[in-house]
């Protein structure tokens, strides 16, 4: 529940691109090179000039047939799902499912998975649950509103209206404490369309944590103690905690169904525990550096906990935010089937976490078979990544008009949105696209109509990328983007 860009471009070549080509057509690039006069906007006084608008934007303007949509079940591991209007999870979304990176032991997301859960031994560890979910389980159980954007299919993985992969680890959250667990953690893949850059992926690892007592069995007192516990250990560690968040505030209140002494004890345990956290991941780095951990706490508002916080380490110069965290909010745990009790919870993002103790600057590398990769990592162990080579990249640049809300409905397609884009480069490229930025956007000042340009970095982790695949998988997406998405490219 916590873990949660004047003037068109047309497409051309860049001077500086390896894989230095336009992506074209076949019959295009077979075609001898001639003059051509396009009228077009005077340049913006905001820019520089552009080049030339090659020959073969005028290929380009012609419609592909839309591309029939299947209608064989989705099958996810042996399992069939039956395909409807819903049905938007692409091959290359499954094939991941199998990976379960946070179950490799000697894999940098399982690592980290193991080091938690080793801090929180008591508590019911919950690592092989099924990615597949019930939109109940997704969304209604944990009270997402209907028009809640991340129901959208342009943010989450359908596999029909019924079913779906998850957006997050809560989605197990009410069938825990329904269960009888009070203290639980949860490790697990979640899925979500995403943009395309070194820190985005559209799976991902999270990790939440809860803890729940019931006030009228003495849970407050064993909470009190158990603090007495925690903290006597941090008063012994290389630790300096920063925590201006102490006391309740007007902008980060108790609840009005908690009693004050019993929300303070609360917030005191969560602190505690996580603290303890903290060092666990974050303490042998800061001791090998000669100094003490650095901790700050820091209010923070989620809809599901009160109060909240979140929580930054001092690592390499600079805080870093770990997670989200906070008292559970009660009418959350009365949903669940569990009102008399109270509690606490956090999130946070394996990735993110990963990515900045094993020193791996790019996501797309957790998902590396290369053994170059693999074999640095052993498990129960954070070590430095070391690269074993950057490859070269090739830029790509792609613009096109957006057809508008009408025209989209007049031709059975969705409204455009960018997410949309980002998913057919992903199934065509896969990852060997390294990001995809917006380089220019243009709206026509007499029609109306909107031309964006995306500039599209291919790049492979593992080997140097030929001239000629580059090319292939740059015609499949502008195929792809006009027969799927309606655009008309520039």
């Amino acid at each position: 529940m916590l873990a949660r860009l004047s003037r068109p471009l047309a497409v051309r070549q860049l001077a500086s691109c390896t894989c230095a080509r336009v992506a074209t057509p076949a019959a295009a690039r077979a075609a001898p090179a001639r003059p051509l006069s396009l009228a077009a906007p005077a340049p913006s006084p905001h820019r520089s000039a552009l080049s030339p608008r090659p020959p073969v934007a005028q290929i380009f303007r012609r419609t592909y047939a839309a591309r029939p949509k299947p209608t064989e079940p989705i099958v996810v591991e042996g399992v069939s799902y039956p395909r409807d209007a819903f049905s938007n999870a692409t091959p290359a979304i499954l094939d991941k499912v199998p990976r379960r990176l946070h179950l490799d032991p000697a894999h940098p997301i399982g690592i980290l998975r193991k080091l938690v859960e080793d801090h929180f031994s008591s508590f019911e560890h919950l690592n092989s649950l099924s990615p597949i979910v019930t939109v109940q389980q997704n969304f209604d159980d944990l009270g997402f509103p209907a028009d809640h954007p991340g129901r959208a299919l342009t943010d989450s993985y359908y596999l029909n209206r019924q079913h779906m992969l998850r957006t997050h680890t809560s989605a197990h959250e009410v069938e825990c404490f329904r269960a009888g667990m009070d203290r639980f953690l949860i490790a697990a893949d979640v899925y979500r369309r995403d943009e395309i850059d070194r820190s985005h992926y559209p799976v991902f690892h999270q990790m939440e944590g809860a803890y729940v007592v019931d006030p009228a069995a003495g849970g407050i007192e064993r909470l009190e103690r158990e603090n007495a516990e925690m903290q006597k250990e941090l008063r012994a560690a290389n630790i300096e905690i920063e925590d201006p968040t102490r006391e309740e505030t007007p902008t980060n209140p108790y609840q009005a169904a908690h009693d004050p002494r019993s929300a303070r004890i609360i917030s005191e345990h969560l602190k505690n525990s996580l603290n303890g956290m903290v060092l666990k991941l974050f303490g042998p780095q800061a001791s090998q550096a000669g100094e003490p951990l650095r901790v700050r706490w820091i209010e923070a508002t989620f809809p599901w906990t009160g109060p909240s916080y979140e929580v930054e380490v001092w690592f390499n110069g600079q805080w870093l935010e770990i997670l989200g965290c906070g008292v559970m909010q009660q009418h959350t745990l009365e949903r669940s089937g569990v009102g008399h009790k109270q509690g606490w919870a956090f999130g946070l993002g394996l990735e993110r976490i990963a990515m900045v103790l094993f020193s791996i600057p790019d996501i797309r590398l957790f998902w590396s078979r290369d053994a170059r990769f693999a074999s640095q990592f052993r498990a129960g162990e954070i070590s430095t990544f070391k690269p074993y080579s950057r490859f070269p990249e090739c830029y790509k640049d792609v613009a096109f008009w957006i057809p508008s809300a009408d025209e989209a409905r007049e031709a059975g397609r969705e409204k455009w949105h960018e997410n949309d884009f980002m998913e057919i480069v992903r199934g065509e490229a896969g990852d060997l696209v390294e990001n995809v930025q917006l380089i220019d956007e243009f709206v026509h000042p007499k029609t109306g109509r909107t031309s964006r340009c995306y500039r599209l970095n291919y790049r492979s982790m593992d080997r140097s990328l030929s001239n000629e695949e580059v090319n292939v998988m740059q015609d499949k997406v502008v195929e792809r983007i006009v027969s799927d998405l309606g655009v008309e490219v520039r």
